[in-house]
């Protein structure tokens, strides 16, 4: 909060005349105005009860947005003053509103007076965006937490790890947010985390590991609520990834990497990873996987939700988009099919809209310092503009190929060992995987479903004749876009991305004609 509160010093010793700071947090922003204020007056307007100060002036412009403009073009500020509207930004479209703020920040630049509207979201018409300074207020920093934590719970008993815990799991939630879900913790159990008592260690960790998901069932509420990122539960592990050896052991090197012994190390976090390849070969599975072995929180992001129709707006929802995965952090950013959400940009069409907001993304990959680990997974890589492909970007861009013979056989038994882990020996692995040489991943996985629809039907089990009827009558992709998958191929093996496998089923050495083993 402190960076704000110097800002915003800054902006009203300036006398920027009106600056608008969207935020939810009301209660905590004007503490933060008051503090920022210092000895000028404070007043605060909304539409219900009016200015609220003590005085003749109590109640004055209520239910009047217009005549609330009205005080601040009359009243005497010689110490100076600055006057929070609340909820203004619905008012902003009527045409006598808009006009007054024009009129009025043209006086308020030779007068000691700022006006702050505060609002959840920004809303800002296009005429009056020059006269409009946005101010972001961030979400509460971990020293805010912990001291709202030690007042909360100044009754319990807690040790240094488990504190640490919370407030960790606290992050990037409200202070609003942050209090109710502990109230809840609070009421369910009569006396959580304490390390007194007659409660036992495993007692305590298990209650811990209760309220934390309490926590992270808020952030989830949170994070659905901004409609730009997705809190996606992520419950694969790095083994239920078949193949693909060479990103495995990339992956396994760094998995430590965002712990407090990595940072005294002076080992700087992971930057991100772009994954290319074929469709269905593994790379949306693999930043599952990523997350929930690295014990990372998984924030998945619809680039599309990023994009609103007002002015300002999306360069706002991506700003927004950022301080929320800072807040989480460290967490794991999945952006999935990044070359169809950046692919062909030209700017045209939306005033350059998508341009700005591809290069504050950018920006922010190639500037951020808090560990937010990003995992971007495409298919086409000739329609990624070029930036994003730039070293310091990600730390590394793996290929991910069609799965070799022996990478084919893990992916069966990776499937299998879930669908049938009493009968798997049953299954003759080594012919199936010999009997599907284009299939991908995703296709050795319908083949299987394929298999057991037949099955179901006959009112029997599936067997590896009914997984062999399903791969003869399946074509793969790998036929039906051999062109472009060899031309990706190509540009892989030319030394422009690091292979995920040493083994791999590359169309361009394998042997197209299907016979059986000797």
């Amino acid at each position: 909060m402190k960076s704000f509160v110097e800002e915003l010093n800054l902006l009203i010793r300036a006398r920027y005349p009106i600056v608008y700071v969207p935020t939810s947090e009301e209660e905590r922003l004007e503490r933060a105005i008051a503090e920022a204020s210092g000895e000028r007056n404070l007043y605060c307007w909304d539409f219900v009860e009016g200015f609220q100060m003590a005085g003749i002036d109590k109640g004055k412009a209520k239910s009047n947005p217009l005549q609330a403009l009205e005080f601040i073009e009359e009243n005497r500020a010689e110490r100076g003053a600055v006057y929070v509207l609340r909820d203004y930004h619905r008012f902003l479209e009527d045409i006598s509103i808009g006009r007054k703020l024009r009129n009025l920040a043209r006086r308020l630049r030779s007068e000691p007076k700022t006006i702050l509207i505060t609002a959840p979201r920004i809303a800002i018409p296009e005429d009056l965006a020059e006269e409009l300074t946005v101010l972001e207020f961030s979400l509460p920093t971990f020293a805010e937490i912990q001291q709202e934590l030690e007042q909360l719970l100044s009754d319990q008993n807690l040790n240094r790890s488990t504190k640490e815990e919370l407030i960790k799991a606290c992050q990037g939630l409200t202070l609003n947010r942050i209090r109710q879900v502990l109230a809840k913790t609070l009421v369910k159990e009569s006396a959580p985390w304490s390390t007194g008592g007659q409660a036992s260690t495993s007692q305590t960790f298990a209650q811990l590991s209760e309220d934390l998901d309490l926590i992270l069932e808020e952030k989830r509420q949170k994070i659905r609520q901004t409609q730009i990122l997705e809190f996606y539960p992520a419950s694969e592990n790095i083994s239920d990834i078949g193949g693909l050896g060479d990103l495995k052991e990339w992956l396994m090197r760094r998995g430590a990497a965002f712990s407090e012994q990595a940072r005294r190390y002076g080992l700087p976090a992971p930057r991100g990873l772009l994954l290319v390849g074929i469709q269905g070969t593994g790379k949306s599975l693999t930043a599952k996987a990523i997350a929930h072995h690295w014990h990372l929180p998984l924030l998945r992001l619809d680039v599309g939700r990023l994009f609103g129709g007002l002015v300002g707006e999306s360069e706002s929802r991506t700003r927004q988009m950022i301080q929320l995965a800072e807040a989480l952090a460290p967490c794991v950013l999945w952006i999935d099919e990044v070359d169809k959400a950046f692919g062909g940009l030209g700017g045209q069409g939306d005033a350059g809209t998508s341009r700005r907001v591809f290069g504050a993304f950018l920006t922010w990959m190639a500037e951020k310092k808090a560990p937010v680990f990003v995992v971007a997974t495409a298919n086409d890589i000739q329609n990624l503009p070029p930036e994003l492909l730039r070293k310091g970007r990600f730390d590394e861009i793996f290929f991910i190929d069609l799965p070799s013979q022996e990478e084919r056989k893990e992916i069966f038994e990776v499937h299998l060992n879930k669908l049938r882990p009493t009968t798997i020996r049953q299954y003759d692995l080594g012919r199936l995987a010999y009997e599907a040489p284009e299939f991908s991943g995703a296709e050795i996985e319908q083949c299987l479903i394929e298999a057991m629809h037949a099955a179901f039907s006959q009112n029997r089990d599936f067997t590896g004749d009914d997984i062999l009827h399903a791969i003869s009558q399946m074509v793969p992709l790998a036929r039906t876009c051999q062109e472009q998958i060899q031309q990706l191929q190509q540009w892989a093996r030319s030394g422009k991305a690091r292979l995920a496998s040493r083994k791999t089923g590359s169309l361009l050495d394998m042997d197209m004609t299907r016979r059986l083993p000797d």
